[in-house]
């Protein structure tokens, strides 16, 4: 059995969804274990989303974003690339790959760019390997549950 890289993919809802949109239209294709979640702009993307994503599963993520000086809200997009570079570090201080997470800047036409960089992220994950944290935070979450339980 071979292993199915888990990605999450945080998207502003202006060139970076309208990228992704214009991937599907063109027909290109990307694994369908990438999972698109739409933010009014990549700025609104905080650092424990990202980290949580691998909590709640994810082997890695990627964030689509305005291009650099071309953000729909100033530099929403400068600001979350701030946080990519500190989650980033931060995974590499706790011993993980910091290319599980990836950042890519779009315009709206940019299908095929989306496409390529959602399965080379794919492919790299892949050559890593499973999400060590996706246990720690699916442990996390059974314990809680069982704590959470009524005694009787």
């Amino acid at each position: 059995m071979t292993f199915e890289p888990e990605i999450t993919a945080f998207s502003c809802i202006y060139c970076g969804y309208t990228a992704i949109d214009t991937a599907g239209a063109l027909h290109l294709s990307y694994p369908a274990s990438v999972k698109i979640v739409r933010l009014p702009c990549t700025g609104k993307l905080d650092a424990l989303y990202l980290m949580s994503s691998f909590e709640q599963g994810a082997d890695g993520v990627l964030v689509v974003a305005c291009p650099l000086g071309n953000c729909h809200h100033v530099r929403g997009n400068e600001r979350a690339r701030a946080r990519v570079e500190r989650v980033q570090g931060l995974l590499k201080t706790i011993g993980l790959e910091s290319d599980r997470v990836k950042m890519i800047f779009v315009s709206g036409g940019q299908g095929a760019t989306v496409a390529r960089e959602a399965n080379a992220l794919v492919t790299r994950v892949r050559e890593l390997g499973p999400s060590p944290l996706k246990a720690a935070g699916r442990a996390a979450r059974v314990s809680a549950e069982a704590s959470a339980a009524p005694v009787t």
